[in-house]
Parts: C-alpha cells; sequence; structure tokens
C-alpha cells in the first residue's frame, strides 16, 4: 500500500509543470579601494569657502545705572526715566562673507549695531579696519568695505531656492569668539518665521551647529556656495541645541546690488497695494479649498498694483510662477526682486485666474521729508518724525496709511519713549487736526496744552489717547 502511494505521488511531481526559479547571487562585499574612499570628507569645499568668510570684531558704548538698585524697574520709577548712568564699554565679536573682490563684506545688522572701531580678521590671519557702506534692519543684513592691497577671493554666490529638506549644509564663522569653526548639517525646514528678526519673515532653518559669533557667517551648499547668512538660533541656554536660522542668499544679493549701484539704503520694489493673510475663516468665504495665497485688503489710486490691473478682493497666488503659501511668502519673494523690468503676478480673481504684468519700480518720495527730532516739554518730545510718503512707508513697513508723520526714531528714556512711541508709529492728528508734514506737528509742539489728544496708527490699528503736557 505504501509503495502504491509513493508511486502516486512520483507520478504527480513528473506530470506537473516545470517553474524556473532563478537564484539571485549574494552581492559581494566591497571595501573602499582608495585612501579618499575610506574617509569622506568635506575638506575641499572648506578650503575653496574659508577664505571668503571673516570674524569681524568691533565695540560698543552701553549705558548702565550707576547702582544696580536702579536696574530694578520698581526703583527706577520713582526717577521718572531719569537716573544716573555710567558708559561701559563692551567688546563683540561676530563674522562676514566677502561678496566681491574689491572688499565688500555682509555681516548681520545686529551683529555691528552701535559698534565703533569696526576691524575684520582674514582667514590668514590678516587684518583690516573697516567702514559701513549700508546699514538695513529690515532685512537684519549690512555692507562693510575694507581696503586691501590685492583682490580678495569671494564666495561664490548659490541658489537657495533649488534647496530640499535633508541637503547637507555648513555653516562657517566664528562662534564665541574663538576663531574660525565649520560645522556640518542639514536643511531642517525652509520659510521658517522667526520672530524679532528683521520685517522679512522666510528663513532657512538647519541643525549644522549656530552659536553666537556665528550670525553673519556662512552658509554654503556642499558645492561651496553661498546659499545663506546665518543669523539666529533658538535657544534657552544661549548654546545650540541644533535649531538654526539663515537669511536666504537672495536677500543678500539684493543688498549687495542697491550698494554697488551707489544707494545709501535698499532699493526695493514697491507693490502699492495693502495685503493681508488668507485666514481659515476667510477660505471658505472666498472659495479656496485650504488657507493659500495673500488677500489684496486695499489698492492706492497710484503705483504699480494699481496700474497692473489688481483690484481690492484679488488673491494674489504667485510670483514668475512659484507658489506663495502666505503673506511672509510674498513679502520675501517681492522685496529680492531686482528693480527694473516686470514680474508675474497670479491673481486670482472670483473663479477666474489671471496673470498680470507688475513693473519693479522703486517707492517715489512724493514728498520731502523733513526730518527732525521733536524736542520740549511735551509728549512727543524725544521723537525723529518724517513726513509719509510711499518711499517712507516702504523703508519703516507702514502699511496702510498715507498721510501722517511717521516716526523714524525714538531715544531711550524720553517723553516720547515714556509714551509708548515705536519705529513706525504714524501721527495723523493732533487736537483733532490733522496732521500731514513734520514741521507742521513741530509748530504743534510748541503751543501749550494742558492735555494733548492723540490719533496714532500702529501696525493698521487707530489708536486715540489724551495725555498731559
Amino acid at each position: 500500500m505504501m509503495r502504491i502511494v509513493l508511486r502516486a505521488v512520483l507520478m504527480c511531481l513528473l506530470c506537473a509543470p516545470l517553474v524556473a526559479v532563478q537564484i539571485q547571487p549574494v552581492p559581494a562585499q566591497t571595501v573602499p579601494a582608495t585612501r579618499g574612499e575610506m574617509k569622506l570628507t568635506f575638506a575641499p569645499v572648506v578650503k575653496r569657502v574659508s577664505p571668503a568668510v571673516v570674524n569681524v570684531y568691533g565695540s560698543r558704548v552701553e549705558k548702565t545705572a550707576i547702582n544696580p538698585l536702579l536696574n530694578d524697574p520698581v526703583f527706577r520709577q520713582f526717577f521718572g526715566g531719569q537716573f544716573p548712568q555710567r558708559d561701559r564699554v563692551q567688546r563683540s565679536a561676530g563674522s562676514g562673507v566677502i561678496v566681491d573682490a574689491s572688499g565688500l563684506i555682509v555681516t548681520n545688522h545686529h551683529v555691528i549695531k552701535d559698534m565703533t572701531e569696526l576691524r575684520v580678521s582674514l582667514s590668514d590671519r590678516r587684518e583690516f579696519a573697516a567702514t559701513v557702506v549700508l546699514l538695513d534692519p529690515r532685512s537684519d543684513l549690512a555692507v562693510l568695505r575694507i581696503k586691501a592691497d590685492t583682490p580678495l577671493q569671494a564666495v561664490e554666490w548659490g541658489d537657495a531656492d533649488r534647496l530640499e529638506v535633508g541637503d547637507f549644509v555648513m555653516a562657517i564663522g566664528n562662534p564665541f569668539g574663538v576663531g574660525q569653526t565649520v560645522t556640518q548639517g542639514i536643511v531642517s525646514a525652509l520659510a521658517r518665521t522667526v520672530a524679532g528678526v528683521g520685517d522679512y519673515q522666510f528663513f532657512i532653518q538647519t541643525d549644522a551647529a549656530i552659536n553666537p559669533g556665528n550670525s553673519g557667517g556662512a552658509l554654503v551648499d556642499t558645492d561651496g556656495r553661498l546659499v545663506g547668512i546665518n543669523t539666529a538660533i533658538f535657544s534657552q541656554s544661549g548654546g545650540s541645541h541644533g535649531i538654526g536660522f539663515a537669511i536666504p542668499v537672495g536677500m543678500v544679493r539684493v543688498v549687495v546690488a542697491s550698494v554697488k549701484a551707489g544707494h545709501k539704503t535698499v532699493k526695493r520694489p514697491w507693490f502699492g497695494a495693502s495685503l493681508q493673510s488668507v485666514t481659515p475663516e476667510l477660505t471658505e468665504s472666498l472659495g479656496l479649498d485650504r488657507p493659500q495665497g495673500v488677500l489684496v485688503a486695499s489698492v492706492q489710486s497710484f503705483g504699480p498694483a494699481f496700474d497692473a490691473g489688481i483690484r481690492q478682493g484679488d488673491i494674489i497666488t504667485t510670483l514668475d510662477g512659484v507658489m506663495l503659501e502666505d503673506i511672509e511668502a510674498f513679502g520675501f519673494r517681492f522685496a529680492t526682486k531686482l528693480l527694473g523690468g516686470h514680474t508675474k503676478v497670479g491673481v486670482r480673481r472670483g473663479k477666474a485666474n489671471l496673470t498680470v504684468s507688475l513693473p519693479l519700480v522703486a517707492a517715489p518720495e512724493t514728498k520731502p521729508r523733513e526730518e527732525l527730532t521733536l524736542k520740549g516739554r511735551w509728549p512727543l518730545a524725544g521723537a525723529t518724525v518724517v513726513t509719509l510718503s510711499p518711499a517712507v512707508a516702504d523703508e519703516l513697513g507702514i502699511d496702510g496709511v498715507q498721510e501722517g508723520v511717521a516716526v523714524a526714531e525714538v531715544a531711550p528714556n524720553s517723553p516720547a519713549a515714556n509714551l509708548g512711541l515705536t519705529k513706525g508709529d504714524v501721527v495723523v492728528s493732533v487736537e483733532g487736526q490733522a496732521v500731514t508734514t513734520s514741521k507742521g506737528l513741530e509748530a504743534l509742539a510748541k503751543q501749550r496744552q494742558y492735555y494733548w489728544p492723540l490719533v496714532v496708527v500702529r501696525r493698521g490699528e487707530r489708536i486715540t489717547s489724551k495725555v498731559g503736557g
């Protein structure tokens, strides 16, 4: 019986169709064939870039209270903001990047703000006195110049728009003043918002170690091309926690272009309209499937936006074909356009999608600035003011106001500072009288009053107050 069963099984196997089975050979384990393959390194990239990264040194004078108790706000209030102070000289160090062989160096504005006796040290240990060519607080960038006997090695420009999350990058700078240092990491995120750092919230985030002193240094890709200027870190201890931020190179190029054109300030294109974010609450009413783009809140009756045919209620979706997720993306993309020519603006109007051509021109100075510092015994004393114009509004980041007097600076511990005035505020009326020029505001200051009814616009909000004279 057992033989019959075995014979039947054998016959079934013989009758079954044959199936070819391919056996994949196990790949041979490879070993590095050369010394270069044994030790991967970024050294060639660093050698190419490091001569273009410099250390920036200087000193600044800070006011400190003579008595430590006066640092306590409870004690300071009894002095009405006026208390004995002394000067203290603070030494500081940062980083910079040579962007032109003639000696132009880009660094952060906050690195050299209020600094004197600026000096620059190169990677070959040569030192030079540096002069400030341009300051741009809005982008937190500054340009210095040094004079060397021979042309300097400048960094090669890169393209931050080609970066992707996960790409390798290197940060080169002068952390803690110890000298030139290189750290390596990846791009952690793009288009990040960093509160309190400039007006253009569009940063490259990296986990390459960035520490105090790295500010103003280079963020480069693996080809040694500049993709950003290191500018800030997120830290609770003051050291690196793997969250650093860099200004994309597109903004750097605009600042350098303004210097090469002979401008004392950065010239950026003027849009001529007030914009607002597309919030989740507005998404459904605008007929969108998700919050995206920028809503045009109002359009000035003259200006590039009006001339291009953009109207109130339009949604701006693209700039030169690049999708805009939010108002920060628009602000950065538009600010990095060079003057001259046109940019293609994608617009959604109702259910229609349009493309309009917008001229890239600078904001005009329709009125003389008449810059002056208010003095005397009145609440606005200590404020430096200028007559508002499209050019002034663009420089100070003022939106939604076309007439008034803009606050350009506020002296510390002055009546204006105690009142709470800040840079970018716009005084539109005093005692019910419209204020349109800085000299007109100064004339009102000479009129003795017990109370001053003021109307100030701050970040689009209209504030009415009555302050004592």
